[in-house]
């Protein structure tokens, strides 16, 4: 007769690429069930994997087939993304599990293109997704993500989300003309920022990307403080000049205690379409090495590819566009691991609280 123990003792040799921890030891493994000499159980991950799922599966069936008496194995693996921690004293946004701001101390480091190829992976691998254009002043999620319409509202009250390849997206950008500049004051375009964040009707997200303005002024800091984020990613370039700038960011989210989830280093390398020559046109390691100093996690760098510029510029992003080429694999493995950096955070237990309603004997 096969025991519980055994086989909950060789799926311990089952190690989760992504955390480096096996699925026992971490409570993973959900509702085993041992009936002779058939064996069923669930494995709960906490981030989504949709592409590593079936080398999970066949690894975790290898390793329960080798008990001894085991015939057959059925492994059930489902992600459960729930919500994280954020800000004290910031109440989490109906719909909304998890906020994740991308952003950078300065404009020209390739933010959004990161944010959104960070939404589409995420989507990718199985997750509900939202993106937030949050660039009220030079909206571009619009353009990248293909879309030319005007949010409606069916209750009058909020509006829904426009939508393609599977992210529910809301910008500014879809509510003004492409050539109409906004001329506002910090305060107004807060306030329209916290409208589009809180009066659109997001969908059951597991994860809304926020793609920041540039810099660390009000806006910036105001937003920061007010939307209940779960963390934030830098993007930079290996030079000099925006490893200042985004070091100013780090310090802003440390200022209002939003935990940096990592650093992502873009157009780290650039390579040669005609003789493959290898030039580090920005400097080489800057984000790495900026990521040691401050002991964050370097998330990875992405190439100075014209490639990448075209697709945002045709509203086909490269994860979209390529989603089994090189750069498209680089961006879904930034998104897992900031996926799996949130599902390592401290959970959100404020919904399982009761209310409590004080009133006065009569």
């Amino acid at each position: 007769m096969v025991a519980n123990d055994s086989v909950l003792q060789a799926l311990q040799a089952v190690i989760d690429p992504n955390t480096g921890k096996d699925f026992v030891s971490t409570k993973s493994v959900k509702h085993l069930e041992v009936t002779g000499g058939d064996v069923s159980f669930d494995i709960e991950l906490g981030y989504p994997a949709k592409s590593q799922i079936p080398a999970l599966r066949r690894a975790l069936i290898a390793a329960a087939k080798g008990v001894p008496g085991v015939e057959n194995v059925s492994v059930n693996l489902r992600t459960v993304v729930v919500p994280h921690a954020v800000q004290r004293g910031v109440a989490l946004m109906p719909g909304v599990k998890n906020i994740v701001a991308v952003a950078s101390g300065k404009g020209g480091v390739g933010k959004s293109t990161t944010a959104v190829n960070l939404a589409l992976a995420l989507a990718a691998e199985g997750a509900s997704v939202g993106l937030l254009d949050a660039d009220i002043y030079g909206p571009s999620q619009p353009l990248m993500m293909g879309i030319d319409a005007r949010p409606v509202s069916d209750d009058g009250k909020t509006m829904e989300p426009l939508e393609n390849y599977g992210v529910q997206v809301m910008s500014i950008g879809f509510l003004v003309g492409q050539d109409e500049a906004m001329v506002w004051r910090g305060p107004m375009a807060v306030q329209a920022l916290e409208q589009l964040l809180r009066q659109t009707n997001w969908r059951d997200l597991d994860y809304l990307i926020i793609d920041m303005p540039p810099g660390t002024g009000d806006i910036q800091l105001t937003l920061s403080q007010r939307v209940p984020m779960t963390g934030a990613v830098i993007v930079t370039t290996p030079q000099d000049i925006a490893l200042l700038d985004a070091k100013k960011g780090i310090k802003m989210f440390e200022k209002v205690a939003v935990p940096i989830l990592g650093i992502v280093e873009n157009m780290a390398v650039h390579v040669c379409s005609n003789c493959g020559h290898v030039e580090h046109i920005f400097g080489q390691n800057g984000g790495k090495n900026m990521a040691a100093e401050y002991q964050m996690d370097y998330l990875g760098g992405l190439p100075l590819d014209i490639n990448i510029r075209l697709q945002a510029d045709n509203g086909r992003p490269t994860v979209v566009a390529d989603p089994d080429g090189d750069v498209a694999m680089m961006y879904k493995d930034i998104a897992r691991k900031v996926a799996v950096a949130i599902a390592g955070k401290n959970r959100d237990f404020s919904s399982k609280f009761p209310t409590i309603t004080v009133s006065a004997n009569t």
